[in-house]
């Protein structure tokens, strides 16, 4: 994603949503087999490119989110809602189907 792609991003997500882009995966095997679309597997890395506000707690605190722009996150094989996006791809996840931020 570019700098004028950021600046150009209409979508923001609410709550403790993250809006992010799945990471490309290797298109090759070792033996040199090049996998189509429909044969890869869907990636679980996700390169942070918005965040909500976070959480509102019964008590009406706002609970932060522990991720920030940039950051690459793992998430559950099947999470998250699929958006296009001015022909761009993005993946928007719930903070719960976050697993793990890779350092």
């Amino acid at each position: 994603m570019t700098d004028q792609t950021k600046k150009k991003l209409s979508i923001h997500p609410t709550a403790d949503r993250v809006l992010g882009q799945r990471l490309e995966q290797e298109e090759t095997l070792r033996g040199g087999i090049i996998l189509p679309d429909s044969a890869k597997k869907k990636q679980e890395s996700i390169k942070v490119v918005a965040v909500g506000p976070g959480e509102m707690t019964k008590e009406g605190k706002l609970l932060a989110m522990p991720f920030s722009v940039g950051d690459v996150i793992l998430v559950n094989k099947y999470a998250g809602q699929e958006v296009s996006i001015d022909n761009e791809d993005y993946v928007i996840v719930k903070a719960d189907d976050i697993i793990a931020i890779v350092k």
